[in-house]
C-alpha cells in the first residue's frame, strides 16, 4: 500500500462519498475507486460499506482509518523536520481563528507577520472552537487561535493573552452612572448574547446568573455581530457584554457607555492551540512572539478571573 493510497482512504472517510472525495484529490473518480480497491484487495478486507447511503466504514475500516491517519500525518511531518533542521521559515500553514477573535486580533499582527516571515503562506479560516477542535485532530489545521482551557487530550495550548469582559450599558440603564460594576450586578434575562455556538456566549453564560423570577424573554435573537447586540442596547432591549479588544475600535459616543469590572476583572484566556505532535514549532514560535509583541501594549491586565469558553452543562 502506499501513502496516496492512504490519503484516497481518508478522504472518502471524510467526505462519505467516492466522487467528491475524487475532486477534492483531484483525481478521477475511477483511479480513486481503483486504488482503494487495491488496498482492500491486498489486505483481504472491506473498508467502506457500499450499500450504504452515504457510505460507511466497517468496523476493521474505523481502525484502518485511524491508523492511516497517523502514518499520513507522520508522512507529512518529514519536510516539516528537514526545514526545521535548516532553521527554515516558510511553507504553508493553515490557522484556524474564532469569529469572536479574529476581526480584532489579525489586523493587529497579519501585516507584520508577513513582512518579517514573507516566505510563510498562511492560509486562514474563521471557525467555530468545535470546528477548530475536529480539524486540528484531523491533521486539517496546523494551529488555531481560540478561547481556552479547553482540556482537549491531543492538543496543546500556549497562552497568548487575558482578556477582560467589559459591560456595555445603555444610557437610562440602572447601572449607567456606575464607575465600576460587580459579576453580581449582571441579570442574564437582560443580557443580549452571541448567537449558539460561539465560545463568547458560552463564557457569558458561564459567568452570569439568571434571575430567580425570570420573564419569559420578549424576543429571541440569533447574532453573530458584536454590532447588532450594541445597536439593540441603545434601543433599550438589555444589555451585553464585550472583549476588551472590541472596546478599542468603538466610537466616542459608545465607549462612555462602557464599565469595567471590579479586580479581579472576568476575563478570557486566548490561546495559540495546535496538535501536541505538530512539528512545524519554528512557524508556531514566530507567530507567538509576533502576536505577543502587538497585544502586550494593548493588554496590560493581569488580576483577572480567567471565564471557561466551555458549554454550559
Amino acid at each position: 500500500m502506499t501513502i496516496t493510497q492512504l490519503q484516497y482512504v481518508l478522504a472518502v472517510a471524510e467526505h462519505k462519498n467516492f466522487t467528491l472525495a475524487a475532486e477534492k484529490c483531484f483525481v478521477t473518480q475511477p483511479t480513486l475507486s481503483m486504488q482503494i480497491q487495491k488496498i482492500e484487495d491486498e489486505l483481504g478486507i472491506l473498508i467502506f460499506d457500499r450499500s450504504k447511503k452515504p457510505i460507511q466504514l466497517t468496523e476493521i475500516g474505523q481502525k484502518i482509518v485511524n491508523q492511516a491517519k497517523n502514518i499520513v500525518n507522520e508522512a507529512d511531518r518529514i519536510q516539516d523536520i528537514v526545514d526545521q533542521q535548516k532553521g527554515f521559515v516558510g511553507g504553508e500553514f493553515r490557522l484556524g481563528i474564532i469569529p469572536t477573535i479574529m476581526p480584532t486580533l489579525l489586523p493587529m499582527f497579519l501585516n507584520n507577520f508577513i513582512k518579517k516571515y514573507p516566505k510563510v503562506k498562511l492560509v486562514i479560516e474563521e471557525l467555530n472552537t468545535e470546528d477548530i477542535i475536529f480539524k486540528l485532530n484531523n491533521g486539517h489545521l496546523d494551529a488555531a487561535i481560540a478561547a481556552t482551557p479547553l482540556n482537549e487530550e491531543k492538543i496543546k495550548e500556549i497562552v497568548l493573552y487575558f482578556e477582560p469582559f467589559v459591560a456595555y450599558i445603555p444610557e437610562g440603564h440602572n447601572h449607567f452612572n456606575k464607575k465600576e460594576i460587580e459579576i453580581s450586578d449582571l441579570n442574564l434575562d437582560e443580557i443580549l448574547l452571541l448567537q449558539d455556538g460561539h465560545c463568547f456566549r458560552d463564557n457569558v453564560l458561564n459567568l452570569c446568573k439568571r434571575s430567580d423570577n425570570a420573564e419569559a424573554a420578549r424576543f429571541q435573537l440569533e447574532s453573530g455581530s458584536f454590532e447588532t447586540l450594541i445597536k439593540l442596547a441603545d434601543e433599550g432591549l438589555g444589555t451585553t457584554l464585550l472583549p476588551y479588544l472590541h472596546t478599542l475600535d468603538l466610537k466616542e459616543t459608545d465607549k462612555v457607555k462602557l464599565r469595567h469590572f471590579t479586580e479581579p476583572k472576568p476575563a478570557r484566556e486566548v490561546s495559540l492551540i495546535y496538535p501536541k505532535n505538530e512539528l512545524k514549532i519554528h512557524i508556531i514560535d514566530a507567530l507567538r512572539s509576533t502576536i505577543a509583541g502587538v497585544v502586550k501594549g494593548a493588554i496590560v491586565f493581569q488580576n483577572v478571573q480567567i471565564v471557561s469558553p466551555k458549554p454550559v452543562k
